[in-house]
């Protein structure tokens, strides 16, 4: 948990030099290499517990920017970004980095009983309904595949506690799910 609080104070630091950096950002470009300072120039965040969004839906990502600047989603390394952000910037930012390759991150893929676990999960509160088949996401559903393991839980998480608000059926699906089955589930999704 130390190496954690010390990332996120950390990106903090970083969030505060970046927000007077992106509001006399111009071009879309400019505003592209500053999203990478905590998500990665090469799509890979610099921290396993900030998110891909190289690769990620289009339509999820305008809506988390849209949640962060409303206050619909709490965080604070994002909401400063988001206030700075007009709603052509954040379509055009979610437009830039759907776009990109998905990065590959290295995670081994889990062994087969946490396999068999996360498919049974999935099999009671049919995860695959939104996120489709192979845990890619279409539209405004995110892309599960591959993301980082630790970032997986914790949002997992954060819905159970309802810490995250911004989709309460995601809230119900968590509270619905043992908490046991959560690290496993993350585990699988990580290694896909």
């Amino acid at each position: 948990m130390k190496n954690w609080t010390t990332s996120v104070g950390a990106l903090a630091v970083m969030t505060l030099a970046i927000v007077p950096r992106l509001a006399a950002a111009q071009s879309i470009e400019e505003k592209v290499e500053l999203c990478a300072a905590c998500h990665g120039d090469k799509g890979v965040p610099i921290d396993k517990d900030t998110p891909v969004i190289s690769g990620q839906t289009q339509g999820y990502l305008y809506f988390q920017l849209r949640d962060y600047k409303s206050g619909a989603r709490k965080d604070d390394r994002m909401a400063p970004v988001a206030q700075m952000l007009e709603r052509p910037d954040m379509l055009a930012l979610a437009e830039y980095f759907s776009k990109q390759p998905w990065p590959a991150l290295g995670q081994p893929q889990a062994p087969a009983d946490v396999a068999a676990r996360a498919q049974r999960t999935n099999t009671a509160v049919a995860c695959t309904g939104c996120h489709q088949g192979e845990y890619q996401g279409e539209g405004t559903q995110p892309r599960l595949a591959g993301q980082w393991k630790d970032y997986l839980l914790r949002t997992m998480l954060d819905f159970r506690n309802r810490k995250r608000g911004n989709n309460p059926g995601m809230s119900d699906l968590m509270l619905a799910t043992p908490e046991d089955e959560l690290a496993p589930m993350a585990e699988y999704l990580a290694g896909r």
